[in-house]
């Protein structure tokens, strides 16, 4: 069976604020199979806000453990990371799902993977999926050369980019920031 994946995320923590965007394609094989995905999500009224790539069902699985760990923590949205990463580290089953998340509060970034990792990314800029690479590199250019803009004109920027190089990225980009 041909899973569906591929797909760019890209947040930015600068200046004090915190965007988190994502493309809209979802690719099956060699062919696209939707180009309006929503693969940014609100959590806790908006005040978390977390993208996804890989395979959309493991990816929602995953969400929806991220979820109950913010639960059981009292919001606390690093030490959620950390119990989802070792549940997904030691259970035989989510094990087996191909994704990864970018979490995002009005702190802070991080970056959940299927390894068990837990990474706050350096620079304050978290970039996964397909197009991760090129949307990190523009998101880099962007807080040394341009400074003055805000973190979401940065996310939209740094997507348009990938989506311009990346043949799995689109330019159907929906960016959300946390609330306060």
């Amino acid at each position: 069976m041909v899973k569906i994946r591929s797909t760019t995320v890209c947040g930015i923590y600068h200046n004090g604020e915190v965007a988190l965007g994502a493309d809209g394609q979802a690719t099956m094989d060699k062919h696209i199979a939707k180009s309006n995905v929503k693969k940014i999500r609100k959590l806790l009224d908006g005040k978390i806000v977390t993208g996804f790539a890989g395979s959309t069902a493991d990816a929602f699985t995953l969400l929806e453990r991220f979820e109950e760990k913010l639960n059981a923590y009292q919001s606390n949205m690093k030490r959620a990371a950390i119990e989802l990463a070792k549940d997904w580290r030691k259970d035989q089953y989510l094990r087996k799902l191909e994704a990864m998340m970018v979490v995002a509060n009005k702190d802070e970034l991080l970056i959940i993977s299927g390894t068990g990792d837990v990474l706050e990314p350096d620079n304050q800029i978290a970039a996964i999926g397909s197009g991760s690479m090129y949307a990190h590199a523009a998101a880099l250019a962007l807080k040394k050369h341009a400074p003055h803009l805000s973190a979401e004109e940065m996310v939209r920027e740094a997507l348009t980019i990938a989506a311009d190089i990346c043949i799995y990225t689109n330019h159907n980009l929906i960016i959300e920031k946390p609330a306060s």
